[in-house]
């Protein structure tokens, strides 16, 4: 993340509300752009498909497919993402420039492999649908596997207004073939979905190529026995579970799902209020991105850059004194924004909902899902600030806890009825920030022994 920390912090030396403003703005943007994006370009797909006439339940059958491919990417390379960003962290700081490219070719390749071959066993032996609808959909997933590998590198790339460029052009480009292919019907959905993620791919991996030299092409460094961090593997794939698990719960149940297509189940009163509470999380986003990556990752650098260089122990006394306050300031920043966020939305609900053509029937599920997502920002920043001080293990038990809590809380409020559903999900990212400061607090309470005492 340290390039975008230096871009926001020269932003943020010009010392205006101008400046302030602008740093938000693509805080929020590079934080939630691909997200974000990514819903409203799908929503406006389904969109443009029922305003042609598509049947309901053709839009119906794409939405749903798309959910799964997002779902099912996410959790196969969560723990790739994080181990491969760690060993590339890694080579940064070594200043292994090189080595960098040649092996996000090696992981790429690996993962196109990986992905197709799962890909193809789990088509054949569950699905009946024609054969084109089989591999658009493996083309899809392979693509949005690499695709979420080669977004790892936007924060280190400076240049914000080509990425900005490049997810409007690719997702415009998504629902602009949508409308010229409609005709193709369920194929042409899916085709204009490879077409946008396609584009966003291959652009990125072209930026990437340009910022990053080598001589030579594939390399598979990342795999050697010292650069393996297994704990990260097992970390990724936890989050991403924990994040799905409560939606994948209410899909395969059949007293709150419906059969789509195939094997593919959807449960529109749980889908719709969640999806919609996820677009609430850009400030919050956004002020965890400026404040994490510039107030704290500045004194974080200088503690223990003063550490490596033998300053005294009173000089890094008070650089963690500051360290610590920065993370209190940010915290409490986040939870104001994130607050109000949620305050005005609790407002405005009734009114946007009704806007969307959406039942109040779904207000008290929508208003749960809001305070669960918003309690996710503070959560993901508290795992960010784990990852800056090296606290693996403690990453590694809030996400299993996470995951665990996840899963048994959302089949306790299924069994205890409608009014109970979204608690699960919400209560068990309560009880994960709820641990995760304590134990920030006592990582900093503990932070001198175990630096100077444990240090191999």
């Amino acid at each position: 993340m340290a390039g975008i920390g230096f871009e926001l912090r020269k932003i943020l030396s010009r010392d205006s509300y101008t400046a302030t403003l602008h740093a938000y703005v693509y805080a929020g943007l590079i934080s939630s752009g691909p997200w974000v994006l990514s819903i409203i370009s799908v929503m406006l797909v389904g969109i443009i498909s029922l305003g042609l006439l598509l049947p309901n339940s053709l839009v119906g059958q794409f939405l749903v497919t798309v959910t799964y491919l997002m779902a099912s990417s996410l959790i196969l390379t969560g723990g790739l993402q994080l181990f491969f960003t760690r060993f590339v962290s890694d080579q940064l700081f070594e200043h292994n420039y090189e080595k960098i490219l040649p092996n996000l070719l090696g992981v790429l390749l690996l993962v196109t492999v990986g992905a197709g071959v799962l890909g193809v066993i789990v088509l054949a032996l569950l699905f009946d649908q024609p054969l084109i609808y089989r591999v658009l959909v493996l083309s899809n997933f392979v693509v949005l596997c690499n695709l979420w590998l080669v977004i790892i590198f936007l924060s280190g790339m400076k240049k914000y207004n080509r990425i900005l460029m490049v997810m409007v052009v690719g997702y415009s480009l998504m629902v602009l073939s949508a409308y010229l292919l409609s005709f193709l019907k369920m194929p042409g959905l899916l085709l204009a979905l490879l077409i946008g993620h396609g584009s966003l791919l291959f652009l990125y991996l072209y930026d990437i190529l340009r910022e990053y030299r080598a001589e030579k092409m594939i390399a598979f460094d990342f795999l050697n026995r010292r650069n393996v961090f297994l704990s990260l593997l097992v970390t990724g794939f936890f989050y991403n579970f924990g994040i799905w698990v409560d939606k994948i719960l209410f899909w395969f149940n059949p007293a709150t799902s419906n059969p789509v297509i195939g094997p593919l189940r959807a449960s529109i009163l749980y889908d719709m209020p969640i999806f919609i509470a996820y677009l609430a999380i850009i400030p919050g986003m956004a002020v965890f991105l400026v404040r994490i990556e510039t107030d704290f990752a500045e004194w974080y650098d200088r503690l223990f850059r003063a550490i490596r260089d033998g300053e005294t122990l009173q000089h890094i006394g008070s650089l963690k004194t500051e360290m610590t306050l920065s993370i209190r300031q940010g915290l409490l920043e986040i939870c104001k924004v994130q607050g109000l966020t949620v305050v005005l939305l609790f407002l405005f609900a009734p009114r946007l909902l009704d806007w969307l053509g959406i039942s109040s029937y779904y207000l008290p599920l929508f208003y749960i899902d809001l305070i669960g997502v918003s309690i996710q920002v503070v959560f993901m920043a508290l795992l960010n600030m784990f990852f800056y001080l090296d606290k693996r293990r403690v990453v590694l038990e809030l996400c299993v806890l996470f995951a665990v809590l996840n899963c048994a809380l959302t089949l306790l409020s299924m069994h205890l009825g409608p009014s109970f559903f979204g608690y699960g999900f919400t209560l068990s990212l309560l009880v994960c920030v709820l641990m995760g400061l304590a134990r920030l607090s006592s990582t900093l309470e503990d932070l001198e022994y175990e630096t100077f005492m444990l240090a191999r």
